[in-house]
C-alpha cells in the first residue's frame, strides 16, 4: 500500500509586485492555513515518510509550516526543481522515482498541475483551493505503479472545508 498527498501551496504575497513568481512568500492567511492543514493531518496520524516540495518559496515554506506541525524537522523536506512549473505527467514520474520502501509521501506544488494530478486519480476532485490536501491511498507496491492505477481511498480537505 501507498499513500499519496498532495497538496498545493498556501495563499502567497502579491503583496511586492517586483518579485519574481519562484521568490512570492506566503501571506498571512497563508501562514495560518498551511501549519494548520498540518495539525489535521497530525491529528489523523498522517506520518510520512517522505515530504517532497517545490523549490518556489510559497511552496517550500508550506512543506516546512506541515512538516513542523507534524512534528517533522524541515530538514526532512526535500525540494525538486522538477516541481515547479511542472506537468501533472512530470510530477508523476517525479512520485514514481520514490524508494519503494517509502510507504507515505506528501508532495507540495502548483497548480494546475496539483488539481489536474488529483482528478486523474478522482473525477470528484475539480479543484485544489490553496492549503488542499487531497490523500490518497493505492493498492500498489511500487510508486511507478501509480501511473494508471485507481485508488482505493481518497479523502479531500481543505481549510475551508
Amino acid at each position: 500500500m501507498k499513500t499519496l498527498l498532495l497538496v498545493r501551496h498556501a495563499k502567497s504575497s502579491w503583496e511586492h509586485p517586483g518579485t519574481s513568481d519562484h521568490d512570492r512568500p506566503l501571506n498571512e492567511r497563508g501562514l495560518r492555513d498551511a501549519p494548520a492543514m498540518g495539525h489535521r493531518l497530525a491529528e489523523r496520524g498522517v506520518a510520512p515518510d517522505v515530504i517532497l516540495s517545490s523549490t518556489a518559496v510559497r511552496a517550500r515554506a508550506t512543506a516546512e509550516l506541515i512538516a513542523a506541525a507534524l512534528g517533522f524537522g524541515a530538514a526532512r523536506v526535500i525540494t525538486d526543481e522538477r516541481l515547479y512549473g511542472a506537468s501533472a505527467d512530470e510530477v508523476l514520474r517525479v512520485i514514481g522515482e520514490l524508494d519503494n520502501e517509502v510507504a507515505c509521501a506528501i508532495v507540495v506544488g502548483h497548480n494546475p498541475e496539483t488539481a489536474s494530478l488529483a482528478h486523474q486519480f478522482s473525477d470528484e476532485i475539480h479543484e485544489m483551493p490553496t492549503s488542499a490536501v487531497a490523500e490518497f491511498t493505492f493498492d500498489v507496491d511500487a510508486w511507478y505503479e501509480l501511473d494508471g492505477a485507481s485508488p482505493v481511498d481518497v479523502l479531500v480537505e481543505s481549510p475551508r472545508r
